[in-house]
């Protein structure tokens, strides 16, 4: 699996009471909040700043991004239906041209073309030609990335030069906008992800990738507003769903590709992909580099209590299949997904040959007391043929100094062995039941949210049995009996 960067924000709690596989939901549970992608039909930067706003992300924050990026950009923000599916469309504007598909884009070139071949010279000449002319014979080795439909938006119809941007600029125009440290470093991830995806593809080194026409003025405003908006949103993490990439073929600057074009296949290495079968490119390689950076991990719709959802839309309107990008957010189950739980711990050792019995019951009881997580003995033969006990302390890490004080000081032993080693524990919670003689607590332990143990606690039934004059026995077996009988097991 990829390796992916998470943006954690902050958390929160969620005051609910719920049965959920046999564990209560309380006020005092903590939950993390999240937020998981549907990209059931692809993903591209317009259909996630979309989601965004659609999710709440004030819209005055996208305006106040672009202004800080001082691109020439400006943003229209509009409600739109895709397949009967209401989502919000977010058309990102540059000297007077929107954003269109990459299909739509390399028509109109062809079609600009022939209409301006025998009346013209090109009067707008961009510095590096046009952006499917990479015969490079004006002597440089600039590979120039228009790299997905938002990118390819404007044409070379216009009258006037674009600059072709690389990644030192772009990040420099990054670092000098204010906005948060957290969304500048997200931001520049993500086109150092779709600088590498070009430079493996094209075989040239990172910094000769360029992105060409007003792609690097679009894209700038796509991710550095993807990386505000998922900031804004205040989520622990971005869980990304399986991607439907989409099918057919697609026009690039180098020719035409089948679907995933070249460089979003690169950047959805180790990605879960799939095809629907619509032949379109759904995943645009800005949309995969902003789910690859983005999200912790690629999963199927995770265990959570869904809070609201969100539809950001693609430009495009297929019949029957809704162009959107759904955003659910709401706060995880995380003991429904939590399996043991790993920890380190120390281990303290003595041996004790010549210690009162008496003192080694009272120096058990201590060491509780200090917080000891466990204390045993075991017989053992010592030297000179001696009978004697090893003492065993578990405990954290934290107590071990004040546990071996506490070894020196009660017991007669000249040496203690420590070492650090791992535990896995179960998930553990405590609850009551009522028998017909009071209240008596279960220790329960649950892996992956089902209960594996549970027992009910000794001082709780040694307590009852002394003061009703019942058997031990009999306290233990009714309170077990009423937890199995109340939770159905």
């Amino acid at each position: 699996m990829m390796k992916h960067t998470s943006l954690v924000v902050g958390r929160s709690s969620l005051a609910i009471h719920a049965w959920t596989n046999d564990q209560r939901l309380t006020t005092n549970d903590v939950f993390m909040r999240i937020a998981y992608l549907e990209c059931f039909s692809g993903i591209s930067g317009d259909m996630f700043l979309g989601a965004l706003v659609d999710a709440g992300v004030s819209p005055q924050i996208f305006e106040d991004t672009v202004a800080a990026l001082g691109v020439g950009a400006r943003l229209e923000i509009s409600k739109v239906s895709r397949s009967g599916i209401s989502a919000t469309k977010v058309d990102v504007w540059v000297d007077g041209e929107k954003d269109m598909p990459r299909e739509e884009y390399w028509a109109k070139q062809e079609t600009s073309a022939v209409g301006h071949s025998h009346d013209h010279t090109h009067e707008h000449e961009h510095a590096h030609s046009h952006p499917h002319d990479h015969s490079h014979s004006h002597g440089h080795s600039h590979v120039h990335s228009p790299f997905e439909s938002s990118a390819e938006k404007t044409s070379a119809l216009h009258k006037h030069e674009h600059p072709n941007r690389g990644l030192t600029e772009i990040r420099q125009i990054i670092a000098a906008a204010a906005i948060s440290e957290t969304a500048k470093k997200a931001a520049i991830r993500i086109f150092e992800a779709l600088g590498a995806a070009e430079s493996k593809i094209h075989a040239v080194p990172i910094e000769s990738i360029h992105f060409h026409e007003v792609g690097a003025v679009d894209a700038i405003v796509d991710i550095v507003c993807a990386a505000v908006g998922a900031e804004v949103l205040g989520v622990n993490e971005i869980i990304c769903s399986p991607l439907n990439v989409g099918g057919g073929t697609v026009k690039c600057a180098h020719g035409t590709f089948p679907v995933p074009a070249p460089a979003t296949l690169e950047l959805l290495k180790r990605t879960p992909c799939y095809s629907s079968g619509v032949q379109a490119e759904l995943v645009t390689p800005t949309g995969a580099a902003i789910a690859a950076t983005l999200a912790s991990h690629f999963s199927s719709f995770p265990r959570m209590i869904v809070d609201k959802s969100a539809y950001g839309a693609g430009s495009r309107d297929f019949p029957g299949h809704p162009n959107v990008l759904r955003l659910v957010i709401g706060e995880a189950l995380p003991a429904l997904a939590e399996k043991t739980k790993a920890e380190v711990i120390s281990v303290l050792e003595a041996n004790l040959d010549d210690l009162n019995p008496q003192v080694f019951g009272y120096v058990m009881d201590r060491l509780f007391e200090e917080g000891a997580l466990d204390v045993f003995g075991i017989p053992v033969q010592m030297k000179k043929n001696r009978p004697g006990t090893l003492l065993t302390v578990l405990c954290n890490a934290a107590d071990a100094e004040k546990m071996m004080h506490l070894l020196f000081s009660e017991t007669s032993t000249l040496g203690i062995r420590r070492r650090e080693e791992s535990r896995q524990t179960l998930a553990r919670r405590w609850e009551s039941v009522r028998t017909e003689w009071g209240e008596v607590r279960i220790k329960i332990a649950s892996m992956n949210g089902t209960v594996t143990n549970y027992a009910p606690e000794y001082e709780d039934c040694r307590r009852i049995a002394t003061e009703h004059h019942v058997p031990l026995k009999t306290v233990m077996q009714e309170a077990s009996r009423a937890y199995s009988k109340d939770k159905k097991l």
